[in-house]
């Protein structure tokens, strides 16, 4: 099975059943995102338990890649640190920027069958908006966009 009908399959697999999918009864952190390019518009709540990510949830309108890689992010950074959470935000912006060898050493996992999507600009921001809205969220911004000017996470790819 080749790379890109994997990572079809996990795309559509994670749209069809999010994991994670919903609210939170009293989150610690929550931030909203949006995509403004393409309408993208995500909340992401968790609970931290000292410096552990205890729960986490997801909701919000969005396409299929935006969706799937949301569910695969909280199915992977819960029970991990704050630390370890962030680094698999920065190694996640920059697998599907095209600035991380997918097949190198990092803490991605099975996450790496996004690592395609950095051969469609217009499509990686959709992937890395669940990743930016939980780099806001633990660091107490209540709102992000893929677009904001002076954003760390901001990645000007193509057109896009």
């Amino acid at each position: 099975m080749n790379t890109k009908s994997i990572y079809q399959e996990v795309i559509l697999d994670h749209n069809k059943k999010p994991r994670n999918y919903g609210t939170l009864d009293s989150p610690s952190h929550h931030a909203v995102g949006h995509n403004p390019l393409c309408g993208d518009h995500l909340d992401v709540e968790l609970n931290l338990d000292g410096d552990r990510i205890d729960s986490i949830a997801f909701h919000g309108e969005s396409c299929a890649i935006c969706k799937a890689s949301a569910s695969m992010m909280t199915t992977v950074v819960k029970g991990r640190s704050r630390t370890d959470a962030e680094t698999m935000i920065k190694e996640f912006r920059e697998m599907a920027t095209g600035t991380l060898d997918p097949e190198g050493q990092h803490h991605l996992g099975r996450l790496k069958v996004f690592a395609g999507v950095r051969d469609l600009p217009t499509r990686v921001k959709c992937a890395i908006l669940p990743w930016h809205t939980l780099h806001a969220a633990l660091n107490s911004v209540n709102t992000t966009s893929t677009e904001a000017e002076g954003d760390p996470m901001r990645a000007a790819i193509g057109d896009a």
